[in-house]
């Protein structure tokens, strides 16, 4: 196995044991990067004499006893949303088109304290705002969609061009391209992982996430992410003990929502894998999400005008540099009343004293994270057998709102594979702050199978 091939774990523990140095790791993500960039863009900017240099300073501190911890000389991708000093932070953007921010993102800083060596900054849908980074190809399928908006950084790391990412997530901008691309997408409690430094979409929903090979790795970085002193109600998450099996967990298994219109392959996968859970000592509980009606309305009517407050004086003095698409969204945000604003914040509050009360009898609700893999990359509309019809973007924001619309923490794991060999996900939440449980359970999960947790195929699909 190459070493750009290992999960954070693995890696870590070689390099803390001295037995792979971190010079050598990030040569081979390097070389990965070069073999794979021409085939998939996961990066919108790669800095390798960077990277090779923060390598052998890593590979020196730790020679010398100063050792950090699990992230020290592990090569990692940045959204490149989240501004890094020096480094061009663009949002795939022509309007911030030669934007190079002069410090770096909260996040991006304590990843350097934990000793992480930045590969480069992965490609995103414009300013975050869609669901498909057009730019990016899917690594298991180049004529598939990588989903979005951290499409980048959700490809890096199943290639193996990293091997870990952060991404944000405001309508499931880690979960989707986590889901469509085979790996693990964590988005955290809303405010547990700061935002500054990071470009907002929405106030109200901004979320930075992780993608990762592995739960156990999403641990590992969101540790690091947190573990600074300063961070939100509750203690830093961690990946609670390491039993093997999941007795006493509770399970939701919703009743309603989230298994209407999902592809019939996703849905048996998804459920298959809620079997597993109960295997391994789970127990299913039937819910009924609350509320449901209201969650795009209510996701819209804060994401809409919060974006285009933000981008009021580029639409403004720059409107010829946004894509069409962002523009339109960002146009019709304008035009949505403060009052209904209002009335989105209260249906927000409403929705989420729901859902906290449906946690009351469960640990975790167990779904599919999209409600189909990913699709071809000209494809614009599903049409599902009853006749109803929504655009593509629809159809993978819609199992994803939940989680941003209550803040909750949210997982997408990897469980199978479609017909035609495309990732399945499987979503779980969990209470605020009870990242914990969510790491637990997809860890002992993850090691009940064979699967390992390997990168897509190298040869890939040429486009």
């Amino acid at each position: 196995m190459l070493s750009c091939e290992m999960t954070v774990e693995e890696a870590a523990a070689a390099v803390g044991g001295r037995e792979l140095s971190p010079v050598e790791l990030v040569e081979s993500v390097l070389t990965r990067c070069e073999a794979s960039e021409g085939r998939l863009n996961a990066y919108a900017t790669v800095d390798a004499d960077r990277a090779r240099k923060a390598a052998a300073r890593a590979e020196r501190e730790i020679r010398e006893g100063d050792y950090r911890g699990p992230l020290h000389g592990i090569p990692y991708g940045l959204k490149d949303m989240i501004d890094t000093a020096g480094i061009p932070t663009t949002a795939g953007s022509r309007a911030w088109e030669g934007r190079v921010p002069g410090q770096d993102s909260t996040v991006a800083a304590r990843l350097a304290r934990a000793g992480a060596v930045l590969v480069g900054k992965t490609q995103t849908h414009e300013f975050a705002y869609g669901l498909l980074t057009p730019q990016t190809f899917n690594p298991w399928r180049a004529e598939r969609t990588a989903g979005g908006s951290s499409g980048g950084s959700a490809v890096a790391v199943a290639a193996g061009s990293a091997l870990f990412a952060l991404g944000t997530d405001t309508g499931g901008s880690v979960r989707v391209p986590a889901a469509l691309n085979g790996v693990v997408g964590l988005k955290p409690t809303y405010g547990l992982v700061p935002c500054v430094g990071v470009a907002p979409l929405s106030w109200s929903l901004d979320t930075v996430g992780t993608l990762t090979r592995t739960a156990g790795d999403a641990g590992l970085v969101l540790r690091a992410l947190t573990d600074q002193g300063h961070h939100g109600p509750g203690t830093p998450p961690r990946c609670a003990g390491t039993r093997g099996d999941l007795l006493g967990l509770r399970v939701g298994v919703p009743a309603a929502f989230f298994f209407e219109h999902v592809d019939p392959q996703v849905e048996v996968a998804v459920r298959q894998a809620i079997e597993d859970l109960r295997a391994l000592g789970a127990t299913t509980v039937p819910v009924v999400p609350p509320l449901t009606e209201h969650m795009e309305a209510t996701h819209w009517g804060l994401m809409a005008p919060e974006a285009a407050a933000v981008h009021e004086r580029g639409l403004r003095e720059v409107p010829h540099l946004y894509g069409r698409d962002v523009r339109l969204l960002l146009e019709a945000g304008a035009h949505i009343l403060a009052a209904d604003h209002l009335r989105a914040q209260r249906s927000r509050t409403l929705i989420r004293q729901a859902w906290l009360g449906v946690f009351d009898g469960v640990d975790v609700i167990a779904a599919p994270s999209v409600p189909l893999t990913a699709v071809p990359r000209d494809q614009d509309t599903v049409n599902w057998p009853d006749g109803y019809t929504e655009s593509v973007t629809s159809a993978y924001v819609r199992l994803s709102a939940p989680g941003n619309v209550t803040g909750f923490p949210t997982l997408s794991l990897p469980v199978a594979r479609d017909s035609d060999g495309m990732p399945i996900g499987m979503q779980l939440m969990a209470r605020p702050f009870d990242e914990s449980t969510l790491l637990r359970t997809g860890s002992v999960f993850e090691r009940s199978r064979d699967d390992p947790a390997r990168p897509a195929p190298a040869q890939g699909t040429h486009h």
